[in-house]
């Protein structure tokens, strides 16, 4: 019984430390709602535009967000879609249509599968609905990692950044 005792009381107090160092971290899209279809303008069909997002809840401490979007379902592996990093620790959004540059919104950009720097859209093979995760990390220190870093190397700086993480996942289906 006494083990028992002291293991709740462990979770709590993690429970209490995850909720003030940014486990109420949240990521959200006015294009769409979590588990939602992306709308054909934010896709290769479309415009291949960035979506605005926008998120909440950061650790006081938070000095960097890095944001990642990929693709599991892809038939080659998972397709990333995005890389985003060294963002302002005060940055609580970004707009709809990212500029597809190095430098775009005070942060810096990778490449992504398409072999591009900046965002693109989901396109998946006609049929399937594809899941598209846009995972976003708030992190202790910025990264300076150099324009262009891959989804690789920059899960390799964050390792052991990370402050807080919040996703946001929608769905697409090329018809």
């Amino acid at each position: 019984m006494r083990r028992l005792v002291i293991l709740l009381a462990g979770l709590a107090l993690a429970n209490t430390a995850l909720a003030q160092h940014g486990g109420s971290m949240k990521i959200e899209s006015s294009a769409f709602a979590n588990g939602q279809s992306i709308p054909q303008k934010f896709t290769c069909q479309g415009a291949d535009v960035s979506p605005a997002l926008s998120w909440s809840g950061a650790p006081d401490n938070t000095k960097s967000f890095a944001l990642i979007v990929d693709d599991p379902d892809a038939p080659v592996g998972t397709w990333v879609h995005w890389v985003l990093y060294d963002l302002p620790a005060d940055t609580r959004s970004l707009p709809e249509n990212v500029a597809k540059s190095e430098h775009a919104q005070n942060g810096v950009q990778g490449i992504n599968d398409f072999k591009k720097i900046g965002y693109g859209g989901p396109c998946p093979p006609p049929g399937k609905a594809h899941r598209y995760f846009f995972k976003l990390y708030a992190l202790d220190t910025p990264l300076k990692l150099k324009p262009g870093a891959t989804k690789q190397d920059l899960e390799k700086a964050i390792k052991g950044h990370i402050l807080a993480q919040a996703e946001l996942m929608g769905t697409y289906q090329r018809r």
